[in-house]
């Protein structure tokens, strides 16, 4: 008998230890949004939901939480710190600036190692030098860099396991975004929409980093898959050549997926997001300008564009369409959610790119009057595109419009929540608007690819930011709460009925998810513009954000800028938790 169950517990305990060396798999990465013991995805779940069913922390007892342990990144690198902790084995893998990642021990803070990638001179990134996050495959921690780097990490030691480069910085390529595991690839998007690169998404190995496939989201670029001995083939070209681009302007056309996608698994498609083409001076590029501004739903196992859906075709006011599409079921149907940087909240099938709805989730816009529901194509405001500048009488300079939303967007990079008790999402959203004109411009290589001139104004004097629940089928408005300095950062709801959220005043807050009422806040020491996370460990519920002030406000605001300069730099990551 106690040889039997000697053999039973060695036997469990190799099984034990096989399950550890085999890491995170895909069936882990598929149930994350389920598994509240870990955080092994940017979005809480390929899907992108950002919700919790912990509710151990709630309305009830959330006035108790405090500080469990805080890190420094230290250094005299700080800036905008936008990253989300992934939480696996008892670590946290957490992203900074310049291109860094730590790995700590969950429930002390403490330091197990750090990864600080070397940057070469002459990088080019848009708005700031951030990184949203990694991702975690088997035994692998994996981040891009500054420098359009792919890096693969050991969990364990730190230790560089693979290394590939996506394309060439000084082209004016980058990578800021967390990458995707979705049906045992690594997807990944490019950064460098201002540089007249040409965006897209690869796939590869993650265990090898080797490209499996790439499919290009400017129209007229071929896509490839690839062997294992890496010869590629040719899967078809985007789009068809020409047709919503004239002469060669789609050579340069933009159209970066610098946030990265979501996935889901029932419709088999990842959703990229894209941004704005290029130049942002429209009157160069009559036309749809496909992919630009658009959700382009990818199969990941052939690399071919099932659907596409663009949210402001033609784009002139650099309404990238990057925001993440997050997807539901809303009347026994699976449907995503995107708040636009336009201004516009869609509903759109995720099987198919049919639009569902469409509605302003923002007070002031400018642009378009509406959405058409039948055509899913908005109802310009010719009057307010910015002019153009060949009509001009010297030439250099297009007619001023005022536009609202600013370029910075009705919801820029920060993610929004939904949470499947109250059937509401939580959008971190902004009231602002610009004066923008176009101007000149030809592309050469590495520099900026503009054409326009801005300045961004504030709208109201008593705010700039507001969280607001909206109903996505009746398109309302539940509540919001306000806030003086654009909001920047993300969200996080739970089955707790909680809302949590940072600001640049360097609160993170937690409001009733049903009335949007606050009920906890604390100070941080700098502003936050990176969305929280929670998880349980040994059964105590943990809450966590990344705090350090920066991003894109900072450096294209304009008048706001001026009107937050006060805000001071920093890189922390805090925890939290009810204390025993």
């Amino acid at each position: 008998m106690r040889l039997h169950l000697l053999s039973l517990l060695v036997a469990a305990a190799c099984a034990s230890v096989g399950a550890q060396a085999a890491g995170v798999t895909d069936a882990m990465i598929d149930n994350d949004a389920k598994t509240p013991n870990d955080v092994l995805s940017w979005g809480i779940g390929s899907q992108g939901q950002r919700y919790s069913p912990l509710k151990q922390v709630n309305t009830s007892t959330v006035q108790k939480l405090v500080p469990a342990w805080a890190f420094s990144f230290g250094g005299e690198k700080q800036r905008g710190q936008q990253s989300q902790p992934l939480i696996h084995d008892g670590k946290m893998f957490v992203t900074a600036s310049y291109s860094r990642i730590y790995a700590l021990d969950v429930k002390t803070g403490t330091k197990l190692w750090k990864y600080e990638h070397r940057l070469p001179e002459g990088i080019m990134p848009c708005c700031d030098v951030i990184n949203r996050g990694a991702a975690l495959y088997d035994n692998l921690v994996i981040f891009g860099t500054l420098d359009a780097q792919l890096v693969a990490l050991d969990q364990k030691t730190g230790d560089v396991v693979w290394k590939e480069k996506i394309d060439d910085y000084a082209a004016g390529y980058s990578y800021t975004a967390a990458p995707l595991i979705a049906g045992g690839l690594l997807l990944t998007g490019v950064s460098g929409g201002e540089f007249g690169i040409v965006g897209r998404v690869e796939a590869r190995d993650p265990k090898t980093g080797k490209m499996v496939w790439i499919r290009p989201t400017v129209e007229g670029h071929m896509g490839y898959k690839f062997d294992k001995d890496g010869n590629k083939t040719e899967i078809g070209i985007s789009g068809t050549t020409g047709k919503t681009w004239p002469g060669d302007m789609w050579k340069s056309g933009g159209a970066a997926t610098w946030l990265g996608g979501t996935y889901d698994a029932k419709t088999g498609l990842a959703y990229f997001g894209t941004g704005n083409p290029g130049p942002w001076n429209s009157h160069l590029r009559p036309g749809d300008n496909l992919f630009s501004c658009a959700t382009v739903a990818i199969d990941v196992k052939t690399g071919q564009i099932k659907w596409h859906y663009q949210t402001t075709p033609h784009d002139g006011w650099d309404f990238d369409g990057v925001n993440e599409f997050v997807t539901f079921d809303m009347d026994g149907k699976r449907v995503g959610g995107k708040a636009d940087r336009n201004g516009f909240f869609y509903v759109i099938d995720a099987a198919n790119g049919k639009l569902e709805n469409a509605f302003p989730f923002v007070k002031k816009i400018t642009w378009a009057t509406g959405i058409d529901l039948k055509t899913g194509r908005p109802n310009y405001v010719p009057e307010n595109r910015p002019g153009d500048p060949t009509a001009g009488a010297d030439g250099k300079k297009g007619n001023s419009v005022f536009a609202a939303p600013s370029f910075l967007g009705g919801k820029n990079q920060m993610p929004m929540a939904y949470s499947p008790d109250t059937k509401l999402f939580y959008v971190p959203s902004n009231e602002w608007g610009m004066e923008i004109w176009n101007e000149p411009v030809t592309y050469k290589k590495g520099a900026a690819y503009l054409g326009a001139g801005f300045t961004i104004k504030t709208i109201n004097d008593e705010y700039i930011g507001a969280m607001r629940a909206i109903d996505p089928k009746t398109g309302k408005t539940v509540w919001e709460v306000k806030n003086n300095a654009p909001l920047w950062g993300g969200v996080l709801t739970t089955a707790g009925n909680l809302v949590f959220w940072g600001t640049p005043e360097g609160f993170l807050k937690a409001a009733d998810a049903k009335t949007g009422k606050v009920v906890w806040e604390f100070q941080t020491g700098s502003g936050v513009v990176a969305p929280p996370v929670t998880w349980q460990q040994d059964g105590e519920q943990y809450v966590s954000v990344v705090s350090g002030w920066g991003g894109a406000v900072p450096l294209w605001g304009g008048d706001v800028a001026k009107k937050v300069n006060f805000l001071e730099q920093g890189g922390t990551v805090w925890v939290f938790k009810l204390p025993k």
